[in-house]
Protein backbone atom coordinates (compact mmCIF):
# COMPACT_ATOMS: atom_id res chain seq x y z
CA UNK A 1 0.00 0.00 0.00
CA UNK A 2 1.77 3.04 -0.89
CA UNK A 3 1.80 6.05 1.69
CA UNK A 4 1.05 9.15 1.78
CA UNK A 5 -2.76 8.71 0.30
CA UNK A 6 -5.04 11.72 -0.88
CA UNK A 7 -8.13 12.38 1.60
CA UNK A 8 -11.49 11.62 -0.53
CA UNK A 9 -13.80 15.37 0.30
CA UNK A 10 -17.55 14.50 0.99
CA UNK A 11 -18.83 17.45 1.59
CA UNK A 12 -17.70 21.20 1.23
CA UNK A 13 -19.85 24.23 2.46
CA UNK A 14 -18.75 28.04 2.57
CA UNK A 15 -18.27 28.73 6.49
CA UNK A 16 -17.38 32.36 5.63
CA UNK A 17 -16.99 34.21 2.89
CA UNK A 18 -15.87 37.88 2.36
CA UNK A 19 -14.17 39.49 -1.11
CA UNK A 20 -10.82 38.78 0.26
CA UNK A 21 -11.15 35.55 2.63
CA UNK A 22 -13.81 32.40 2.41
CA UNK A 23 -13.79 29.86 5.23
CA UNK A 24 -14.55 26.70 3.73
CA UNK A 25 -15.48 23.53 5.65
CA UNK A 26 -15.03 20.40 4.77
CA UNK A 27 -15.85 16.70 5.44
CA UNK A 28 -13.27 14.07 4.27
CA UNK A 29 -12.84 10.53 4.98
CA UNK A 30 -9.11 9.82 5.65
CA UNK A 31 -7.34 6.49 3.70
CA UNK A 32 -7.78 5.05 7.16
CA UNK A 33 -11.43 5.43 6.57
CA UNK A 34 -12.04 7.60 9.49
CA UNK A 35 -14.26 10.83 8.47
CA UNK A 36 -13.31 14.19 9.79
CA UNK A 37 -16.33 16.77 9.44
CA UNK A 38 -14.57 19.70 10.41
CA UNK A 39 -11.84 20.37 8.43
CA UNK A 40 -11.32 24.34 8.14
CA UNK A 41 -9.85 25.48 4.57
CA UNK A 42 -8.51 28.96 3.69
CA UNK A 43 -9.71 30.21 0.48
CA UNK A 44 -7.31 33.13 -0.02
CA UNK A 45 -5.96 34.77 -3.51
CA UNK A 46 -2.18 33.60 -4.46
CA UNK A 47 0.50 36.05 -3.90
CA UNK A 48 2.82 37.55 -7.09
CA UNK A 49 6.68 38.77 -5.02
CA UNK A 50 9.47 40.23 -7.32
CA UNK A 51 13.16 40.55 -6.43
CA UNK A 52 14.07 43.93 -8.50
CA UNK A 53 17.22 45.10 -9.46
CA UNK A 54 18.16 47.96 -10.30
CA UNK A 55 20.98 49.33 -13.00
CA UNK A 56 22.93 50.08 -10.04
CA UNK A 57 23.06 46.47 -8.58
CA UNK A 58 20.71 47.30 -5.44
CA UNK A 59 17.70 45.66 -4.68
CA UNK A 60 14.46 47.84 -3.94
CA UNK A 61 12.92 46.03 -0.81
CA UNK A 62 10.25 47.80 0.92
CA UNK A 63 9.29 48.28 4.98
CA UNK A 64 6.12 48.32 5.88
CA UNK A 65 3.79 47.46 8.83
CA UNK A 66 1.71 43.95 8.64
CA UNK A 67 -1.35 44.22 11.01
CA UNK A 68 -1.55 40.53 11.85
CA UNK A 69 2.23 40.03 13.34
CA UNK A 70 1.87 43.77 14.62
CA UNK A 71 5.27 44.49 13.75
CA UNK A 72 7.38 46.11 10.66
CA UNK A 73 9.05 44.55 8.44
CA UNK A 74 11.66 44.77 5.77
CA UNK A 75 10.61 42.68 2.34
CA UNK A 76 10.55 41.84 -1.18
CA UNK A 77 7.05 44.30 -3.35
CA UNK A 78 4.47 41.70 -3.49
CA UNK A 79 0.90 41.39 -3.20
CA UNK A 80 -2.51 39.44 -3.57
CA UNK A 81 -4.22 38.66 -7.22
CA UNK A 82 -6.83 35.92 -8.84
CA UNK A 83 -5.08 33.80 -10.71
CA UNK A 84 -8.29 33.50 -13.06
CA UNK A 85 -8.55 37.39 -13.12
CA UNK A 86 -5.26 37.91 -13.69
CA UNK A 87 -1.82 36.66 -14.80
CA UNK A 88 1.02 36.11 -12.07
CA UNK A 89 3.60 38.48 -14.21
CA UNK A 90 1.02 41.24 -14.72
CA UNK A 91 0.61 41.38 -11.08
CA UNK A 92 4.20 41.34 -9.49
CA UNK A 93 4.45 44.08 -12.28
CA UNK A 94 1.70 45.96 -10.83
CA UNK A 95 2.97 45.48 -7.42
CA UNK A 96 6.26 46.45 -8.12
CA UNK A 97 5.00 49.89 -9.65
CA UNK A 98 2.41 50.65 -7.04
CA UNK A 99 4.78 49.83 -4.13
CA UNK A 100 7.67 51.76 -5.42
CA UNK A 101 7.26 53.06 -8.42
CA UNK A 102 9.81 51.38 -10.71
CA UNK A 103 8.78 49.89 -13.87
CA UNK A 104 10.37 47.03 -15.96
CA UNK A 105 13.11 47.20 -18.87
CA UNK A 106 13.71 43.94 -19.69
CA UNK A 107 10.70 40.59 -19.22
CA UNK A 108 10.60 39.61 -15.85
CA UNK A 109 11.94 35.91 -15.25
CA UNK A 110 9.82 33.57 -13.18
CA UNK A 111 11.71 31.48 -10.36
CA UNK A 112 8.87 29.08 -8.92
CA UNK A 113 5.44 28.48 -7.21
CA UNK A 114 4.77 27.73 -3.77
CA UNK A 115 2.54 26.75 -1.59
CA UNK A 116 2.48 28.88 1.25
CA UNK A 117 0.86 26.88 3.34
CA UNK A 118 -0.78 23.65 1.92
CA UNK A 119 -2.15 22.29 5.16
CA UNK A 120 -4.85 24.95 5.94
CA UNK A 121 -4.35 27.74 2.75
CA UNK A 122 -5.19 27.48 -1.10
CA UNK A 123 -2.83 30.38 -1.96
CA UNK A 124 0.31 29.81 -3.63
CA UNK A 125 2.84 32.76 -4.17
CA UNK A 126 4.90 33.02 -7.78
CA UNK A 127 8.42 34.13 -7.27
CA UNK A 128 9.88 36.38 -9.83
CA UNK A 129 12.86 38.10 -11.04
CA UNK A 130 13.62 41.98 -12.12
CA UNK A 131 16.85 43.22 -13.85
CA UNK A 132 17.60 46.42 -14.84
CA UNK A 133 14.18 48.02 -13.24
CA UNK A 134 14.03 51.93 -12.89
CA UNK A 135 12.09 54.12 -10.37
CA UNK A 136 10.50 56.43 -12.96
CA UNK A 137 7.12 57.33 -10.45
CA UNK A 138 5.40 58.13 -7.07
CA UNK A 139 4.60 55.09 -5.68
CA UNK A 140 0.20 54.45 -5.96
CA UNK A 141 -0.67 52.82 -2.54
CA UNK A 142 -3.81 51.75 -1.19
CA UNK A 143 -5.44 53.57 1.86
CA UNK A 144 -3.98 50.92 3.71
CA UNK A 145 -0.41 51.10 3.16
CA UNK A 146 2.42 53.31 4.36
CA UNK A 147 6.02 52.28 2.57
CA UNK A 148 9.06 52.71 2.71
CA UNK A 149 11.54 51.70 -0.18
CA UNK A 150 14.99 50.49 0.79
CA UNK A 151 17.46 50.12 -1.62
CA UNK A 152 19.93 47.10 -0.26
CA UNK A 153 23.38 46.46 -2.24
CA UNK A 154 22.74 43.05 -4.05
CA UNK A 155 25.73 41.46 -1.71
CA UNK A 156 24.12 42.91 1.24
CA UNK A 157 20.75 41.04 0.39
CA UNK A 158 22.21 37.24 1.77
CA UNK A 159 23.52 39.27 5.26
CA UNK A 160 20.09 40.73 5.60
CA UNK A 161 18.06 37.23 5.13
CA UNK A 162 20.89 35.39 7.54
CA UNK A 163 20.62 37.59 10.51
CA UNK A 164 16.68 37.66 10.29
CA UNK A 165 16.19 41.00 9.30
CA UNK A 166 14.59 39.96 6.20
CA UNK A 167 12.28 37.32 7.71
CA UNK A 168 8.56 37.12 5.36
CA UNK A 169 8.55 33.62 4.22
CA UNK A 170 8.07 34.38 0.73
CA UNK A 171 10.47 37.15 0.70
CA UNK A 172 13.09 34.94 2.34
CA UNK A 173 12.57 32.15 -0.75
CA UNK A 174 12.76 34.33 -3.36
CA UNK A 175 15.79 35.93 -1.95
CA UNK A 176 17.55 32.14 -2.46
CA UNK A 177 16.10 31.31 -5.18
CA UNK A 178 16.56 34.72 -7.10
CA UNK A 179 20.65 35.03 -5.94
CA UNK A 180 21.13 31.38 -6.98
CA UNK A 181 19.74 32.63 -10.21
CA UNK A 182 21.76 35.09 -10.76
CA UNK A 183 25.16 33.45 -9.10
CA UNK A 184 24.16 30.80 -12.43
CA UNK A 185 24.75 33.96 -14.67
Amino acid sequence: MPYPRPWRLLRSQIAYKHKWYTLRRDEVELPSGHVVDDFFVSERPDGAYVFPITEANEVLFVRQYKHAAGKIFLELPAGSFYPDQEQAQDAATRELLEETGAVLTQELVPLGVLHDNPAKDTSRIHLFLAQNVRVEQEQALDVTEEIEVVRVPLDQVLPKVLNGEICVSGSVSLCFLALRHLQAL
